[in-house]
């Protein structure tokens, strides 16, 4: 029996529902009058999708970030939440105060109201988590123009590194474990970002399923070329990476869960967004920049290398 990827289940879904001009984007919108509403929705699930160690106030939190953070690379503020929870009969009522607590700080976070939901009774945790907005327009995944400049809104393969630590217990310093760590039980979420940029960017998509497949989801979409010119992580990575024996390209371009914008942008318009990430003390990365073409290449001494899309899909072959 043939099994599908998520990919492949996705196109089989949009064929039976009659959607044959479907095209991925990181939000679904329809058009009310002269705006649209946007809407989000993304599943956790306790086993897939929750390392050990990770407090269900984190956990609540996460489920909303993995939202949010497509919103914000649309450039579409959230306005309200919908959530769904599957509860599992071994969570005590200190469990479920940890979680309410979690959704409670996140709307605190991003300044959105939860409208309701829905509670049911499963074998683990699941939380479905919609999010609903209004907006004139939003960044598309495609619209890269040759010449225009790719960045992204912060570092790549903390996470990675994080869930090699957590997961297959790999050596690290005591101030890197806590570093990577972080970034997977509490990931920045660049909702501001995307807000006050958004008019400059050509365009953009979140990164939370790898680099990688971001990369080539944007070139695939703008029907260009992305070459990049330079490896958007910090030392400590690579440091991790080679004590550990591990490829540095897997955690930083496959790993996923990291919750970054990538976009491109026109070079007039790349003096105002690095104004904005100066001031507010965000990391901007330069990574390359938009040619005539196809496909995602890494300039590796003046040689291009392909990177492949392979970051995080979930029914994946092994």
């Amino acid at each position: 029996m043939s099994k599908l990827n998520e990919k492949k289940i996705i196109e089989l879904f949009q064929k039976k529902l009659g959607n044959t001009n479907f095209i991925s984007e990181d939000v679904e919108f329809f058009k009310i009058g002269k705006k649209y509403l946007i809407t989000k929705v993304d599943t956790l699930v306790e086993s897939t999708d929750v390392p050990p160690g990770m407090k269900l106030e984190d956990v609540a939190r996460k489920s909303v970030v993995s939202c949010v953070s497509d919103f914000a690379a649309k450039g579409v503020k959230p306005i309200f939440g919908i959530i769904s929870l599957t509860i599992p009969k071994r969570f005590s009522k200190l469990n479920i105060e940890s979680l309410a607590n979690g959704f409670q700080k996140a709307t605190k976070e991003f300044q959105l109201k939860i409208l309701g939901g829905d509670t049911n009774e499963g074998k683990e945790l699941v939380i479905n988590f919609s999010l609903f907005g209004v907006s004139e327009k939003i960044v598309a995944r495609k619209g890269a123009k040759t010449s225009h400049v790719i960045i992204t809104s912060g570092p790549f393969g903390y996470s990675g590194a994080g869930l090699m630590i957590l997961l297959k217990n790999k050596n690290c310093s005591k101030k890197f474990k806590i570093k990577a760590q972080r970034a997977v039980f509490r990931p920045n979420c660049r909702l501001m970002f995307g807000l006050k940029n958004k008019n400059y960017f050509s365009s953009s998509m979140d990164s939370s399923d790898g680099l990688s497949s971001t990369l080539n989801e944007m070139s695939n979409q703008s029907k260009k070329k992305f070459v990049i010119t330079r490896i958007p992580s910090e030392n400590d990575v690579f440091n991790f990476s080679n004590s550990n024996k591990l490829n540095p390209n897997d955690l930083i371009f496959n790993a996923g869960e990291e919750y970054e914008i990538v976009s491109t942008v026109s070079m007039s318009n790349l003096p105002r967004i690095k104004k904005y990430a100066k001031k507010h003390q965000i990391k901007l990365y330069e990574i390359g920049y938009v040619a005539e073409g196809r496909g995602v290449f890494y300039n590796k001494n003046g040689k291009l290398v392909r990177i492949k899309d392979d970051g995080w899909q979930h029914l994946q072959k092994s």
